[in-house]
């Protein structure tokens, strides 16, 4: 019962953030509370506001798949919410779809702010979204990626590094361990949209282009994000050793990449280099 109430709880909480002109209903009419009216929300639904009232209440059980799928699209819940919304319910959230790329402006902010760090955004299937100009000086304005839709894991596993850019190298524990959490990231998001097309064409190209990736995809590992370090072989200032932290952003389902010098290190000092050629680039 306690899962039951908490579906209540929850449905009462979005119910009251959402305005009828949010949906295309009328605003008039005496609104002692923010938010939709029960009769508003039950016809947005399809369901009776009887049926409404015991779910809120905690009285009614085991809402169907199209009932659940309503309420997300009537509450525009984001990702992390539709995945509560059906675990309150006892069920597991349906695909959605395509990997999502775009970046959200709250995150754009946070991105924008971090000039002086080397960032890129990534899918949940690691195709590159976007990086800042002390990435693209880092890497060699191709990112870390290969030629295949500019995809971190191809790149490592099946592509080569186009002319110009750096190299990466990692100690064999890194690189195990690298490999380990790229392949469980990808099956996340194979088994998070199993409709995406480009993600299925990704996974048989790289169980036929690379015998390691083919083993590791036979694991079914579950490999948590963590930090990791790699040393780019810059092609003018030579080796550049980094420490590599991923942030991920659950309401867009985007992984965001930082690298990090050790300050007062000749490899900070390499950086500092970079960024004062954007300046100089910037001022031209």
């Amino acid at each position: 019962m306690k899962t039951h109430t908490e579906l209540g709880a929850a449905l009462r909480a979005w119910r009251g953030r959402i305005g009828p002109a949010d949906i295309g209903l009328p605003v008039g009419g005496d609104r002692r509370v923010p938010g939709l009216r029960r009769e508003e929300l039950a016809l947005m639904v399809g369901i009776s506001v009887d049926y409404l009232v015991q779910l809120e209440q905690g009285r009614a059980t085991n809402p169907s798949s199209q009932v659940l799928g309503a309420f997300a699209q009537v509450f525009r819940l984001n990702a992390v919410d539709r995945e509560l919304l059906y675990r309150l319910a006892g069920s597991v959230a349906p695909p959605s779809g395509s990997v999502p790329n775009e970046v959200p402006r709250g995150v754009q902010r946070m991105i924008d702010r971090m000039s002086d760090t080397p960032v890129a955004v990534f899918t949940a299937a690691w195709d590159a979204v976007q990086w800042n100009p002390l990435w693209g000086e880092l890497f060699g304005n191709a990112t870390e990626v290969g030629p295949r839709t500019q995809n971190l894991i191809w790149g490592h596993f099946a592509g080569a590094p186009p002319a110009g850019t750096s190299r990466i190298d990692r100690d064999p524990a890194h690189t195990d361990a690298f490999e380990r959490r790229m392949v469980a990231d990808l099956r996340r998001a194979a088994d998070r949209y199993p409709d995406d097309r480009a993600v299925a064409e990704l996974i048989g190209g790289l169980r036929e282009a690379n015998p390691r990736f083919a083993d590791l995809w036979a694991r079914y590992e579950t490999v948590p994000t963590g930090r990791s370090r790699k040393t780019v072989v810059h092609a003018e200032l030579g080796e550049i050793t980094l420490d590599c932290d991923i942030l991920t952003i659950e309401c867009a389902d985007l992984h965001i990449v930082l690298n990090w010098a050790e300050p007062g290190t000749p490899d900070a000092e390499k950086l500092a280099l970079l960024r004062e050629r954007i300046t100089a680039t910037a001022h031209r």
